[in-house]
């Protein structure tokens, strides 16, 4: 069965697989003290500027609690939308682990805008509030969409202003790359963006996250965090390994620019059937669609895919969707539709 229910449903890309069969090799010192992850600081910074840092982890939930925590104080609040992965998908990990109330806002399309946090951007000095200390943006959105350079820009002028730090979670940072045709740091380090949880998984990789502080006054500390946050994995080797396959490259906005097109040839083939709505501008790689129950059913009986919190289906397309793929798909659709 074709699966378009989550770019962690793809397999590991090839020249990955190939980097973590040659990191094999040998002895290497644990915990980080390897010959790849020093490299990988290298690879950072030419992605994010010289004052980067990255520290790998095992997986996306961790990323952000460690970022989190990095961010803010114990009687921190976090500014969220109200489809951030933190707060929908990570079954209360920044309020358990970290003890940070998150201040949830509905958007237009999942981005924020300085508007909407400015609901929540008060009482920073009543002690019987959680102090509102990070603004969290998704790039690219839970839903398919991503922020400009300019957006995140703005959003971090106000953030620094009101003496706020900016994470990103960028489990999908390489198709908003891929989308707006920029480098990393256009929006991230070059915007203001402190802190960054940065995604492999979604792109190609077997396992891996990486927090990556951009700011070095967050660097305090973080060595503890990620341990304490149980995200210090011994043989680091293995993760970094990874990266510098994904980095070192074009392989990362190669798998990324795949993607993003597959979920652009899906949308541009449905996106005039009767019956059909497209919530959401396909700008990465998801496409979010309403459809007739009955349709639903039909194609839930061929295909996998998600159902979302929205109401919408989601279909997602990761680097490994051929075009045969999303043609027969689509094709499925327009006969659910019309029969």
């Amino acid at each position: 069965m074709s699966t378009f229910a989550s770019d962690n449903a793809s397999g590991v890309h090839p020249e990955i697989l190939a980097a973590l069969a040659a990191a094999n090799a040998g002895h290497q010192p644990s915990y980080g003290r390897d010959d790849y992850t020093g490299r990988l600081q290298d690879v950072f910074r030419a992605h994010f500027g010289g004052a980067a840092r990255g520290y790998p982890v095992l997986n996306g939930t961790g990323a952000n609690v460690v970022a989190l925590q990095a961010a803010s104080d114990r009687w921190g609040a976090v500014i969220c939308a109200d489809t951030a992965h933190i707060h929908v998908d990570e079954c209360g990990a920044p309020e358990k682990m970290a003890g940070l109330k998150l201040l949830v806002l509905p958007t237009g399309h999942g981005k924020l805008t300085v508007e909407d946090i400015r609901r929540e951007a008060r009482g920073f000095d009543d002690e019987h509030r959680a102090r509102p200390q990070v603004v969290s943006l998704t790039q690219s959105t839970e839903l398919g969409t991503v922020y400009t350079p300019a957006e995140i820009a703005e959003i971090a002028e106000f953030a620094h202003g009101h003496d706020m730090h900016v994470h990103v979670d960028g489990a999908r940072l390489a198709n908003a790359a891929a989308h707006l045709g920029v480098p990393l740091r256009a929006f991230t380090t070059d915007a203001g963006v402190d802190i960054v949880s940065f995604g492999g998984t979604k792109n190609g990789m077997l396992l891996g996250e990486a927090v990556v502080v951009l700011n070095p006054r967050l660097n305090h500390g973080m060595d503890y965090l990620r341990k304490s946050s149980m995200q210090l994995y011994s043989k680091m080797r293995y993760v970094s390994a990874q990266f510098l396959a994904l980095l070192e490259g074009d392989l990362w906005l190669r798998n990324a620019t795949h993607a993003n097109a597959m979920a652009t040839r899906l949308a541009g083939q449905v996106r005039d059937l009767p019956s059909l709505e497209i919530g959401h501008p396909v700008q990465a790689n998801a496409v979010f669609v309403r459809l007739p129950e009955p349709a639903l059913a039909d194609l839930h009986e061929q295909f996998s895919f998600s159902d979302w919190s929205t109401g919408e289906a989601r279909w997602m397309t990761s680097f490994d969707t051929t075009t045969k793929d999303v043609d027969q798909f689509a094709k499925a659709v327009h006969a659910a539709l019309t029969r």
